[in-house]
């Protein structure tokens, strides 16, 4: 009965102690995205055709999140978006495996001591703090605590293993790397996190439990068995994501094959180079850390170069197919899985705000000679060109409402809020062009009302004012840049003297003797005062993006 209950303790020790890590992990990751967005976002965008800053911004990117998963993850929602091809990810995969082993390097440090000390000051910390960032600041430190607690309980609960036979029997068998390598990928696979088989691993190394061979063997296998997660993500998203996480899969399978046949090699070469003042079983966590490290590092560098074949080979596995054009009005950008980091979610929302502003820009270039000149069915297709419009503003509102209920830092908050105003006033600029011009051209068209060349280059002159003001509100938003946008404030005089200058031709117009005069005026005068209210709508868009940049782009995270 006593063997009966120690087997009870034993595995509720071990999944209550996995159960709290896990829990651990999450809070902090989510923690981490959190207060740490912004600097995700910019590692991102600097990704370009430059190979080390790829892989450096995926190591970097990782070390913060805690997870190569998530952070490929992120590239399939990057890719899916179209703001990063394939060739591009390759390298950020690579670093990423490299950034995984911050976690291991922490958790081989004795930590159990200060497992209870760092959750009650992070516990506290989030109580009581008044400041949001501070708040997730203390998050972190409750995760990491939860961790270190998790760490310790499953040491507790595994003591009496030393002596179980059926587990020594076990631990021989481990003495086979293909099977401690299967092991290992099938545990990381079903608890979908690297980081909670290396944290176990060490726990067993500090245990006399295993030792350093079967060890880095089961790390090697959680390296396979960590890919399953980007896998998943990629299910439904377009071809060029799931090529992302075949890299992600090939990059580490091919590691690892490499490296099993080394395994003798690796533990030789950890003992040789791991400076520590203990033995024996005590320096194996230290020793695992760093060879998980220096495996992940030589892959990098090996593999770097060829960064081209890996993207060659993945689109030969996933070959492009036929496949219908998007829909003006699906969205592009606003991917789901950008939501567990609101930084990237909130950018997310900036660039298919601007996709609407590009929509709305098609509709002012069609809206003029169709108007002015154009047949009843010009006049038409400019009107059905503002259901799009309409269509993604709906995507947009409902995408900024996903967002508005995470937990968001002040900055953000305002970055939301000034970003649903701007879809808001070029959603309303649609309008007008569909209701107000649409409607003076049907009367136009009614009523038998012709308008002058002399008229129409005037008008011509407004459009063009127009379309430089959409084109410097949405050149500020792709940049977020405050200058561009103060650019479009200061147009309102010569916009105005256009204004005034139609207003005199106008009046001498009135005084010609034609046909049908008043009814031209009055048409005329109606497409001169949407130009107006457009215009208007330009400018609040402009003044909502200077306050926007102003307080957002030199805010801490």
């Amino acid at each position: 009965m006593q063997t009966e209950f120690s087997q009870i303790e034993l595995l509720t020790g071990l999944i209550g102690g996995l159960a709290l890590f896990l829990f651990g992990m999450d809070i902090m990751a989510r923690a981490l995205k959190q207060v740490a967005g912004n600097s995700l976002k910019s590692m991102l965008e600097r990704v370009t055709g430059n190979r080390l800053t790829g892989l450096l911004a995926g190591a970097g990117i990782t070390a913060i999140i805690q997870s190569s998963s998530i952070t490929t993850v992120l590239l399939v929602g990057f890719i899916s978006a179209g703001l990063m091809s394939t060739l591009q990810a390759v390298p950020v995969i690579m670093g990423a495996n490299i950034g995984s082993t911050v976690t291991a390097q922490i958790l081989a440090f004795n930590v159990s001591a200060l497992a209870l000390p760092i959750l009650s000051f992070g516990f506290f910390t989030t109580l009581l703090a008044r400041k949001k960032a501070t708040r997730e600041y203390g998050r972190i430190l409750l995760g990491l605590g939860f961790v270190f607690f998790g760490m310790a309980i499953m040491s507790d609960a595994m003591r009496p293993l030393r002596s179980f036979q059926p587990f020594v029997e076990f631990m021989a068998s481990m003495d086979n790397v293909m099977l401690a390598a299967l092991i290992g990928a099938g545990f990381t696979a079903l608890v979908q996190s690297s980081a909670a088989t290396t944290g176990i691993l060490i726990v067993m190394a500090g245990q006399g439990l295993i030792t350093l061979e079967p060890a880095i063997a089961l790390a090697l296998g959680a390296n396979i068995g960590t890919c399953i997660t980007a896998l998943l993500a990629a299910i439904g998203h377009p071809r060029e994501a799931l090529r992302a996480a075949l890299v992600h899969t090939l990059f580490n399978v091919a590691g690892v094959m490499i490296w099993l046949g080394l395994v003798d090699e690796l533990a030789m070469l950890a003992r040789a180079f791991t400076q520590n003042a203990e033995a024996g079983a005590a320096a194996v966590p230290r020793q695992l850390a760093n060879v998980h490290t220096f495996f992940n590092v030589i892959n990098a560098a090996v593999f770097l170069p060829f960064t081209q074949q890996f993207a060659q080979i993945v689109r030969w596995l996933v070959p492009d197919r036929a496949e219908v054009v998007d829909q003006a009005s699906a969205p592009k950008h606003l991917n789901p899985d950008f939501l567990d980091v609101p930084a990237l979610a909130i950018d997310a929302l900036r660039l298919e705000t601007l996709r609407l502003g590009g929509l709305l820009r098609e509709m002012l270039e069609a809206a003029v000679p169709a108007l002015i000149t154009g047949s009843p069915l010009d006049v038409d297709e400019v009107r059905v060109m503002d259901r799009p419009v309409d269509l993604l503003h709906r995507h947009i509102v409902a995408y900024m409402q996903q967002i508005s209920k995470r937990s968001l830092l002040e900055a953000q908050s305002t970055q939301l809020i000034g970003l649903i105003k701007i879809a808001n006033d070029i959603e309303h600029a649609g309008d007008l062009i569909a209701t107000g011009m649409v409607s003076s051209a049907r009367k136009r068209m009614e009523e038998g009302v012709e308008i002058s060349a002399a008229t129409a280059a005037v008008m011509a002159e407004l459009h063009a004012e127009i379309l430089e003001a959409l084109n410097g509100v949405l050149a500020a938003l792709e940049a977020e840049d405050m200058h561009a946008a103060e650019g479009v404030r200061a147009m309102k005089d010569s916009f105005r003297s256009l204004v005034e200058s139609f207003a005199s031709h106008e009046a001498k117009r009135l005084q010609a003797d034609e046909a049908k005069r008043m009814q031209t005026y009055t048409r005329e005068v109606d497409l001169i005062e949407t130009f107006d209210d457009v215009f208007k709508i330009l400018r609040r868009i402009a003044r909502t993006e200077i306050a926007l940049f102003r307080d957002t782009k030199n805010q801490p995270d």
